[in-house]
């Protein structure tokens, strides 16, 4: 399993699941930054969250989705970036599959509001929601030196430290 975890290819096959999520990922926050009131809406529609909870997360998820799809474009903490993703989706999963389960007509929020005629909830969101998440752990368990940031700016490990020669060895 080690050497799994440690083949020096995760990093060429995670940067591009990187930079898919991170893009999805900013693309996502960008409506629900401008227009909160509406993403706030499409999260009631859910009948999920209290009341009281709908506000707060109206304006604290596009924030983090934004973190998130920056810290995987840009290769900066990029499986944390990852493990957000991961969690997000794995909330969106559920959240959906609640919807679906209920039969709720409803569009699912996650780019733009459009309604339910534009973009509705479905099994298919659901199992593309999962094939993210799966990606998103992809990233998280095996690419350990992504390329970018982290790796450009990476600090040598640095060398064994050689013994000192004592006063018998001279």
């Amino acid at each position: 399993m080690k050497r799994l975890l440690d083949w020096r290819g995760h990093a060429f096959f995670g940067l591009p699941i990187r930079l898919y999520l991170g893009v999805i990922f900013l693309m996502a926050c960008y409506h629900k930054i401008v227009d909160p009131g509406a993403f706030a809406v499409d999260i009631a529609t859910y009948q999920i969250l209290p009341l009281s909870l709908i506000n707060l997360m109206a304006i604290v998820l596009p924030w983090i989705e934004l973190a998130a799809g920056l810290m995987l474009v840009l290769g900066f903490r990029g499986r944390t970036g990852a493990l957000l993703v991961a969690g997000m989706m794995a909330m969106f999963s559920v959240a959906v599959s609640i919807a679906v389960a209920r039969g709720l007509d409803m569009s699912c929020g996650c780019f733009a509001s459009q309604g339910a005629n534009e973009d509705p909830i479905s099994w298919r969101t659901i199992v593309r929601d999962v094939i993210w998440l799966s990606l998103a752990v992809y990233v998280v368990v095996f690419d350990r030196r992504p390329i970018g940031l982290d790796r450009l700016f990476a600090r040598p490990k640095p060398a064994e430290a050689a013994p000192l020669a004592t006063e018998n060895q001279k």
